[in-house]
């Protein structure tokens, strides 16, 4: 069973910055897309950033001009560089990747055990 694992969470100031990444633990095949999402406390999760596999992005009203998806579906690997961090983006992060754990089998919707991103004075 694949698993996706995440890392680069923690406490920053506002106005810092964070990296975060998530690899899955096997292959993944047919991906499509990949993306990060969070859920602050009280509030439902939502969708941060996605990218396809052919490299279109697609982000957040609240997170555009600040944040920087990435990804590299060969390693089912994605990355959210986290720029201007503001306190409003205090939440746990969870990434995401659809795709197959075989070339021509079902997909699935695989998710990280999530990372929390604190961003406080």
């Amino acid at each position: 069973q694949v698993h996706l694992v995440e890392s680069g969470g923690g406490l920053v100031q506002p106005g810092g910055s964070l990296r975060l990444s998530c690899a899955a633990s096997g292959s993944i095949f047919r991906i499509n897309p990949m993306g990060w999402y969070r859920q602050a406390p009280g509030k439902e999760r939502e969708l941060v950033a996605t990218v396809t596999s052919g490299g279109t992005t697609n982000y957040a009203d609240s997170v555009k001009g600040r944040f920087t998806i990435s990804g590299d579906n060969a390693k089912a690997t994605v990355y959210l560089q986290m720029n201007s961090l503001k306190p409003e983006d205090t939440a746990v992060y969870y990434c995401n990747i659809a795709g197959s754990p075989t070339a021509w089998g079902t997909r699935y919707n695989y998710w990280g055990q999530g990372t929390r991103v604190t961003v406080s004075s």
